[in-house]
């Protein structure tokens, strides 16, 4: 009996805990979805304020990128602002492929009034400026081969549509390290001219 309970109350316990913790918590980027293909979608975004930094490509954050950037939300900035996290977390590679940045999303209230400066050394706040992108959404983890094969199926996708697209290739994960890897949600985003 005491087996029982005892199971019980520690999945209980992590249940819970990952529900307060889950991306349905988060404020998420706006877009709008224009036309959809099963796990394909054409969106349009609105500008969106980031808050970067460098990264190893496919390190997704070991690198220390992840901390700075968490660093900055938890009050590393030049007022000591808190800023609450937000999903995605979006990350591409620079043109030699080597390297890349990783970006949070700065929430909507933020963007519109005052962002605070970062203080910390390597981040920065960028705009992402609006426009329409061809998506790919996956589950599993977000690595080299995932990023790999998703960015190869949604070139396929829009060329089948005709469209034409830049070459720069962004990727995006929605989840906490500890969420079950078939409950994550990965994109993959390429902008289209």
């Amino acid at each position: 009996m005491t087996f029982w309970i005892t199971t019980f109350t520690v999945v209980a316990f992590l249940f819970v805990g990952w529900k307060l913790t889950a991306r349905g918590n988060y404020e998420t980027a706006a877009y709008q979805v224009i036309d959809s293909d099963g796990a394909f979608e054409l969106r349009d975004y609105p500008e969106i304020m980031l808050v970067t930094t460098d990264m190893a490509l496919n390190s997704n954050g070991n690198d220390g990128s992840f901390g700075r950037l968490f660093q900055y939300i938890s009050g590393g900035n030049e007022v000591g602002q808190k800023v609450k996290m937000t999903t995605p977390v979006f990350m591409e590679s620079d043109a030699t492929g080597a390297t890349g940045t990783m970006g949070f999303v700065i929430p909507q209230k933020v963007a519109e009034s005052t962002i605070p400066q970062p203080t910390g050394a390597r981040v920065e706040i960028e705009k992402r400026t609006a426009g329409k992108y061809a998506v790919l959404r996956f589950n599993g983890r977000l690595n080299e081969r995932t990023q790999a094969d998703s960015e190869a199926k949604l070139i396929d996708w829009i060329e089948e549509q005709g469209w034409e697209r830049e070459n720069q290739t962004e990727f995006a994960g929605y989840d906490p390290p500890w969420t079950p890897k078939i409950l994550r949600r990965n994109e993959t985003l390429i902008r289209l001219k």
